[in-house]
């Protein structure tokens, strides 16, 4: 495609565009990039030509078109940011800039430059998100043709693909762009798994085509006899690297796996969906557990469609997505489907597909390494969406709890939280909630933030909130639990129901010789609080039992750590007693001035073997001083 075509692409979407700011830009990236060859041996304004090609296939706008062309004349070309202010406007500039890299000299690794580059352009993207569109559609260029380079290079680019921009993609809701950058990078990355399953997809290829259309066929005439309109039904073998995951995930050869194929059947309105989607269950059997409704609850990036997976009476099951035409474009164009600039003003309902952004920008690290970890693990998080009493949907990782509810609502409500309630029912701060869920939060001014929460909430923004009230340091280690949970104390735990489990509530996270409240939950465990828990003060009274502690008879040591705030010091401290073959009935920790005490309950031991273990510890890095108590049981 050349600029010619290319142009008269952009007219039939947008009647709008300034079609001699779009030659301009072409033209002064050509010029800029004279001289310049890509790997693959062809001049460089080949790249930014096919990177404005993907755009236009997003209907991006004349700015973001004119972006793509320019993207790389600061970088490779030694352009100014100011010159592209000049010949053409800030707003082309300021998407110029946001993806455009820092020079090297900068910083101290390439490690480093990595991290802040990613930073610096999600922080562009949350001004802006054409910023990330233009990378995107670089990126799969790039991806496209990256068999021209060396194969360290390879490997490198198709990890950062894999682990950073196919999930970005997925967020924005570009899902067949997501797939193929997965499949590019499956390219390199497993060579030889990829060359297999191409391999055995092509040599059925020819009969799965012959099953689609029969299968087209069947579903064509279903409809039409049971009078539900649809536009088109389309069907399209799966990508190779979800069959991959799937092979992995299920510990299957290729030949285990059936549902190779996906149909997608576009209707007239959202009726007509549920229609289609009876006629389907009536031609073929439905396999339970497999119906997703995302129309009634839509995914963050406003995906709706119905999912249904069918045996059909080839042999061969088929996942079946239904949607409407407006939908459909949705699933094409992710977020840039609806994005849309009203002078300067942005959509509002815009801005609540992209809040994803929030998690990561808000979630700051003090390494490299720690902020590109952060991203993989919020990018590549499944999503659910969840419901206030009044109906509006909070957008939340998978296992999220009501504590990460109450803080996506406003920190304050997850400040003051006690307890909640889902689908009308009390439940305990640590519930996992799952979409469709209703939840209300409820909260008291007495009530303030336990560090015990750290170890069961799952988003960011709740873990920063957390640690910002308490005054602790940033989390070095995101997937890290607290490590109060080393030790079990139940185990010196007696109650009047002998026969029932006993477990510890994580919003208070009793130790041993705390005063107790003990309650027999539905699924009869007896669940233990601290007396001073309040959301212990809401259980009903009728579910009390009575618990009291079963210590051995036997002298114990209490022994007080300082250390700086850092994660992974008790697990270090911890493996020092569980060398020595010391029994550790307890561990807690509370802020002490500038540091934290660790406060760990041993049992007495001869003082030669003590003293060794304290010198250990104490010559270890970021300990401040160690005192010792005794006491009886």
């Amino acid at each position: 495609m050349d600029l010619k075509d290319l142009i008269e692409e952009i007219k039939k979407y947008d009647k709008g565009v300034d079609v001699e700011l779009v030659r301009k830009a072409y033209d002064f990236a050509k010029k800029a990039h004279e001289g310049q060859m890509r790997d693959s041996g062809d001049e460089y304004i080949t790249h930014p030509l096919e990177v404005s090609k993907i755009l236009t296939e997003l209907r991006a706008d004349t700015a973001t078109i004119c972006a793509g062309f320019l993207h790389d004349v600061v970088e490779e070309c030694g352009v100014e940011i100011k010159d592209i202010t000049k010949q053409f406007n800030e707003e082309i500039a300021h998407i110029v800039e946001g993806v455009t890299k820092a020079s090297k000299a900068a910083f101290e690794s390439p490690e480093e430059r990595k991290a802040e580059y990613l930073r610096k352009v999600l922080l562009a993207t949350a001004k802006d998100v054409r910023v990330i569109f233009v990378k995107i559609a670089d990126r799969l260029h790039n991806m496209r043709t990256l068999k021209y380079s060396d194969g360290e290079k390879q490997k490198r680019i198709s990890r950062e693909t894999m682990d950073i921009y196919a999930p970005i993609a997925n967020k924005l809701g570009l899902y067949s762009i997501k797939a193929e950058l997965e499949d590019l990078s499956m390219r390199f990355l497993y060579p030889a798994a990829y060359a297999d399953l191409k391999q055995r997809v092509s040599e059925k290829k020819e009969v799965r085509e012959q099953t689609v259309q029969k299968i087209i066929t069947l579903l064509n005439d279903k409809l039409k006899e049971d009078e539900v309109p649809f536009a088109d039904i389309a069907g399209r073998a799966k990508h190779f690297y979800s069959i991959y995951k799937k092979m992995l995930a299920e510990n299957k050869t290729f030949e285990e796996i059936y549902d190779l194929i996906a149909l997608r059947v576009i209707v007239q309105n959202q009726a007509d969906c549920y229609r289609a989607l009876a006629s389907v269950h009536q031609l073929w059997r439905p396999i339970p557990g497999r119906l997703k409704d995302y129309i009634s609850v839509p995914k963050s990036n406003n995906y709706q469609s119905l999912h249904t997976t069918v045996m059909t009476q080839f042999g061969s099951v088929v996942e079946v997505q239904i949607r409407t035409e407006d939908m459909h474009k949705t699933s094409k164009w992710g977020v840039a489907a609806h994005w849309r600039y009203k002078g300067n003003e942005r959509d509002k309902q815009f801005d609540k597909r992209i809040a994803w952004l929030e998690q990561i920008i808000e979630w700051k690290r003090r390494t490299p390494d720690e902020f590109i970890e952060s991203v993989k693990v919020d990018l590549f998080q499944d999503e659910i969406v969840v419901f206030t009493p009044k109906g509006d949907p909070i957008i939340l990782p998978e296992q999220a709890t009501t504590l990460d509810f109450a803080y996506a609502v406003h920190t304050d409500v997850g400040d003051r939280c006690v307890r909640a309630e889902v689908n009308k029912k009390q439940v305990s701060l640590d519930t996992e909630l799952k979409s469709g869920d209703v939840v209300s939060i409820i909260t008291s001014q007495k009530a303030t933030p336990s560090r015990h929460w750290l170890g069961f909430v799952k988003t960011s923004k709740a873990k920063q909130k957390i640690r910002g009230a308490l005054g602790l340091a940033e989390e070095r280690d995101p997937g890290r639990k607290t490590h109060e949970e080393h030790i079990d104390i139940t185990k010196y735990l007696v109650s009047e129901d002998k026969k029932a489990a006993i477990k510890t509530s994580k919003c208070c996270a009793p130790q041993i010789h705390d005063d107790l409240l003990a309650f027999k939950a539905k699924d009869g465990h007896i669940t233990i609080h601290k007396k001073d828990c309040l959301q212990a003060q809401g259980l009903e009274q009728s579910k009390m039992v009575k618990v009291s502690w079963n210590l051995p008879d036997a002298e114990v040591k209490t022994l007080y750590v300082y250390v700086d705030d850092e994660y992974g010091m008790v697990e270090k401290i911890l493996n020092v007693f569980l060398k020595a073959g010391i029994p550790v009935y307890s561990i807690n920790m509370k802020p002490h001035k500038t540091t934290v005490a660790i406060l760990l309950k041993i049992k007495s031991i001869e003082e030669s073997v003590l003293n060794s273990v304290t010198t250990v510890i104490d010559q270890m890095p970021s300990v401040h001083g160690i005192r010792l108590e005794e006491q009886q049981f």
